[in-house]
This record gives structure tokens, C-alpha cells and sequence, in this order.
């Protein structure tokens, strides 16, 4: 799985040379969705998104600590990581692949209704919010918060598309670094939680000894 992830991640930005056709001609149909509804949807959805990753993982954590409830807060701190995890990744690849914003590469095609400093691919915004949709979607696997996390999360590609900030492929690959994340994090939380939590990991790890032993 770690191969078949890290083989995805090295081959994105190579084959961003060849998608420029396909990118500008989809990115143009869908910022020239110009009505004030969808641009205000836009704009609530991208400008909310950093508040969203980082608050729900840390109003986990909060309630938690509140409650003493420890399998809520290792929850928060596979969520958290999960979503750190994508935001570095993703900002290490911006700067290796250092791609033109559209609205500066296409002046004459693409409408910005957002600007910003750092390169184009991949897409930050909709990397964190996949990483926060799968990993709530891996530890809470309930219709009532995957469907709704899928739809805001795609809700966030479309906006950045809307607001002309990114290309289609930006956006694809930063929904797969969320979502490879996630995946991957399972097995790092794991060594996580057994450095934040020894002494409860230690006594699940006796447990499990003691019933296979019976």
C-alpha cells in the first residue's frame, strides 16, 4: 500500500505537463460559474476550511481532556496528524513542483476571485479537508458522517476550482494525498500511541497475551 502511494505522489507532477489541455479547458467551464450564489458558496467554503481541519480535531482533543475520555482523545490525535501529515506533504510538493497559479499562467482565461503566494500543485485546502473526511470516515465508518464529509470535502475541490486558484489536477492530487495519508496513518498512530499512551498500551498488549494464552 506504502509503495503504491509513494509511486502516485512521484508521478503526479510528471504527468502535470501532459494534462494542460484537459486542466485549463474543465477549470474554464468551471470558473465561469459567476452567479453570486456560487461565489459566495465559494468563498464561505475555502476561507472556512482551515478553521474546519484544525478545529475538529482540536475540539476532539478539548472534550477528551474535559471527559477523560482517552479512546476520544487518541481518536483526535490520529485525526490531528492525519491532517498535518497532508498539510506538509502537500506544501514539500508545492515548492518541488513550484506550479504557475492558472490565474496567472491564463490571464485572459481565468477569472481570479482569490490570490495566493505559494505554487499551484497540489492543492492544500483539499488535501487537509480529504485527510480530515477519511480518517473521521476510518474511525467513525457511519453513513451520517462519511456522506457528509465526502460532500463538504468535494465541496472544497470545486470552490478552488470556482475561485480559479487551482487546476482540476491539483485538486485530484491533493484529495489522493489526504486519503493516502489517512490510510497510512493507521500504522503510524500505532507507534504514536504507544509513545503517548505506554502505560495503557502496555496493558492491552498483556491483555491480548493473556487470551490467546488461554
Amino acid at each position: 500500500m506504502a509503495k503504491k502511494i509513494l509511486f502516485i505522489l512521484c508521478f503526479l507532477p510528471f504527468s502535470v505537463a501532459y494534462s494542460q489541455n484537459w486542466d485549463i479547458n474543465i477549470l474554464k467551464k468551471v470558473n465561469s460559474w459567476d452567479n453570486k450564489g456560487v461565489r459566495n458558496f465559494s468563498k464561505g467554503i475555502s476561507e472556512s476550511t482551515p478553521y474546519i481541519v484544525l478545529g475538529v480535531p482540536i475540539g476532539m482533543a478539548v472534550y477528551a481532556a474535559i471527559q477523560n475520555d482517552e479512546s476520544l482523545l487518541k481518536d483526535a490525535v490520529y485525526i490531528g496528524t492525519t491532517v498535518g501529515g497532508a498539510f506538509a506533504l502537500t506544501y514539500g510538493l508545492k515548492y518541488m513542483v513550484d506550479r504557475e497559479r492558472p490565474y496567472k499562467r491564463y490571464p485572459d482565461k481565468i477569472v481570479p476571485r482569490d490570490k495566493e503566494s505559494s505554487p499551484s500543485f497540489p492543492s492544500a485546502h483539499t488535501a487537509t479537508a480529504f485527510a480530515l473526511t477519511t480518517s473521521l470516515s476510518i474511525k467513525y465508518p457511519k453513513w451520517y458522517v462519511i456522506a457528509p464529509s465526502v460532500l463538504w470535502a468535494t465541496s472544497v475541490g470545486f470552490a478552488r476550482m470556482n475561485q480559479g486558484v487551482h487546476y482540476p489536477s491539483d485538486i485530484l492530487a491533493g484529495a489522493a494525498i489526504g486519503t493516502g495519508c489517512a490510510f497510512l496513518n493507521v500504522y503510524v498512530n500505532k507507534w504514536v500511541n504507544s509513545w503517548l499512551f505506554p502505560e495503557n498500551e502496555k496493558l492491552t498488549s498483556t491483555c491480548n497475551l493473556q487470551l490467546r494464552n488461554y
